[in-house]
């Protein structure tokens, strides 16, 4: 499959794949939606927001605005990331520390780690600095790690702010977050976006503009190939990377210049596209079952 794919790229004149599904800021595509969504990042980190709220459907690009943001950040941030984190609330505090490049001795209890959280804290403050922490599937906190982290913002001094949070998730997280037992923390909200999916019209043009980057010099998805991906994917884009890669190599394989609409609908056909949507065929098995 490896020499397959190779083919395929000198076939269209491409530089590399253009539809892989790792998150790569060379090929984020500005949507107007996310846009918004990075500018409201921007908003939060600007601002000195307590806690920044990015969510959206999986696939929808969050991580990979999320990178962007990242690379973009000034040097006076001190920048946590920390990926899936999960459990109580000493771990979550591990998960911090650790995130921070901070030592977190085994044998350590919850009141030592919190103060030496603190006295981090405020030493980077002291040095002109501030710190972030940014949680990437923050859905996956329970509603005694949210509220921990609402506590973890009461360390911040009058009007400066020594901690930002910056939660990236699921829509599920919304709904956590608008939990009655959370309404101090959903207060401390200040910056808020929900990415949605890629209308039509941009998952034609989000597929055209990852094509370019990737050294197409010509128009290889045809109108009628973009209107069945969006149709197949509901416009999200990783969905929209699978469906279109396998085109690739299915034009590829008819020896053909362009991906048309027949060549999505023959991948679609021979069943190798997994989208996560359930058939009305299939539906009534799923729910005889």
């Amino acid at each position: 499959m490896k020499h397959a794919i190779n083919i395929y790229l000198d076939h269209f004149g491409l530089y590399e794949r253009p539809f892989s599904l790792a998150p790569d800021p060379d090929y984020l595509f500005w949507s107007a939606v996310h846009e918004r969504a990075y500018a409201m990042f921007e908003y939060g980190i600007v601002t000195h927001a307590p806690i920044t709220l990015i969510t959206g459907e999986v696939g929808s690009g969050k991580t990979t605005l999320l990178h962007h943001l990242l690379n973009a950040l000034e040097d006076d941030l001190q920048v946590g990331l920390i990926s899936n984190a999960q459990g109580n609330r000493d771990e979550l505090l591990r998960w911090v520390l650790q995130a921070l490049d901070q030592p977190v001795p085994p044998d350590a209890d919850y009141v030592a780690l919190f103060g030496q959280f603190e006295q981090f804290l405020i030493k980077q403050y002291g040095e002109g600095s501030r710190v972030v922490l940014i949680f990437d599937e923050a859905q996956n906190l329970n509603r005694e790690c949210l509220e921990e982290l609402r506590m973890f913002t009461n360390i911040n001094s009058y009007k400066d702010e020594l901690l930002q949070l910056v939660l990236v998730g699921q829509p599920e997280l919304r709904d956590n977050v608008r939990h009655p037992n959370l309404t101090q923390f959903a207060q401390r909200v200040a910056s808020s976006f929900h990415i949605p999916a890629l209308s039509d019209v941009a998952t034609a043009d989000y597929i055209h503009h990852r094509m370019k980057v990737a050294g197409a010099t010509y128009t290889i998805f045809t109108p009628e190939a973009c209107a069945k991906i969006f149709q197949e994917t509901g416009g999200v884009p990783r969905l929209i990377n699978q469906l279109s890669d396998f085109s690739l190599l299915y034009a590829y394989t008819d020896d053909a210049e362009e991906v048309t609409e027949a060549t999505v609908g023959q991948v679609l056909r021979d069943g190798i596209f997994f989208s996560g949507k359930v058939s009305e065929e299939q539906s009534d098995g799923v729910l005889s079952s």
